[in-house]
């Protein structure tokens, strides 16, 4: 079961953006953490299993093939004050990940923060505009 960290586990390009994100956070003073990158079947499955058939909060709502970090276009983070992580969104929390968020925004990236329905703070991905229907059958981004 993988359920990597590895920013070497992403696709070429998204690592690229990853890395300016990273280093666009240093330079504003941010302080983030990468908590996922690649998962393989395994680990998406039992992410899905969580909050349904297994103890704990509902995380996902995308069982394997249905998750951009399976095709390694996504990964998630969290920020870090005085090294401990935030994970609070309202109040100064929500806006530390707002301002995180715009740095990713402006390198690229999709922010899971914007989406209408099961928003998700932590979650970034680059698709190039596919969708997961091409990824499952066998586009990539280039």
């Amino acid at each position: 079961m993988i359920n990597s960290r590895s920013i070497m586990d992403l696709h070429p390009k998204v690592q690229v953006m990853v890395n300016a994100m990273i280093e666009s956070c240093i330079k504003a003073g941010f302080d983030i953490l990468i908590t996922s990158t690649y998962r393989d079947a395994e680990s998406q499955n039992a992410l899905y299993a969580q909050g349904r058939t297994k103890k704990g909060s509902i995380v996902t709502n995308a069982k394997a093939g249905e998750s951009f970090h399976n095709y390694r276009l996504a990964f998630d983070i969290v920020p870090l004050r005085n090294g401990k992580p935030v994970w609070g969104t309202k109040g100064t929390d929500g806006k530390l990940w707002k301002d995180i968020a715009n740095i990713g925004k402006a390198c690229g990236l999709e922010w899971a923060g914007d989406w209408k329905t099961f928003i998700e703070f932590p979650h970034f991905q680059y698709t190039q505009g596919l969708t997961l229907k091409d990824l499952q059958n066998g586009k990539t981004i280039k």
